[in-house]
């Protein structure tokens, strides 16, 4: 997957605020939808927070206020259980190019920026302002900078939004398929000189 740094390090839009704190996998992308998610993308809008989305009708993936939100702000934990690859990509296939929360779980975070999706954080105070903000005023657009560690809009700027530096590196030069394919002239040779790779004489 090709990553634009432009895309991934300066990311302009609405967000979309999903309230509470440790937010487990299976909320995000049910267990029992992951072979749909496997196979197609664009299954994967029905289940995003399928099961909190049929409980509360009020939902923000039910409020039309949110549809075209490039930002997810989110709680303390957020992604904590299994590893489920699919629930960054549920996200993703929304529209979502970045998240914004207190916390993230460490494999889903990583799973994330492998999908050029930064999951950045912020203090327990800015979230709630963010929170509040962008239910009180839905169409607000924020810039997320990744340089600069900043989250502004047309009245004020957040600051610092943290992320790992792993991550930024990734984000700039692109997740380790995009690498490998970068570097397939330098790759081959070796690969083709390895006995394990084309067979012992």
């Amino acid at each position: 997957m090709a990553i634009d740094d432009l895309d991934v390090l300066k990311i302009s839009g609405t967000a979309i605020p999903i309230p509470g704190s440790d937010m487990d996998t299976d909320q995000i992308a049910p267990a029992d939808s992951m072979t749909e998610l496997a196979y197609s993308k664009a299954s994967m809008l029905p289940y995003l927070f399928r099961d909190a989305r049929k409980k509360d009708p009020n939902h923000p993936l039910n409020n039309p206020n949110y549809e075209g939100a490039s930002i997810m702000v989110v709680g303390r934990n957020f992604g904590a259980g299994s590893s489920r690859e699919t629930a960054p990509q549920a996200i993703m296939s929304y529209g979502i190019s970045a998240l914004v929360g207190e916390s993230f779980a460490t494999i889903f975070e990583g799973n994330c920026r492998e999908i050029g999706m930064p999951a950045v954080t912020a203090s327990h105070d800015i979230i709630e302002e963010l929170m509040e903000l962008t239910v009180r005023e839905p169409k607000t657009i924020y810039t997320l900078d990744i340089l600069s560690k900043t989250l502004s809009w047309s009245e004020g700027t957040y600051r610092p939004i943290e992320l790992p530096e792993s991550t930024k590196i990734t984000l700039m030069h692109g997740n380790v398929l995009q690498m490998l394919k970068n570097n397939h002239p330098k790759i081959a040779p070796v690969a083709n000189s390895l006995p394990y790779i084309n067979g012992f004489e």
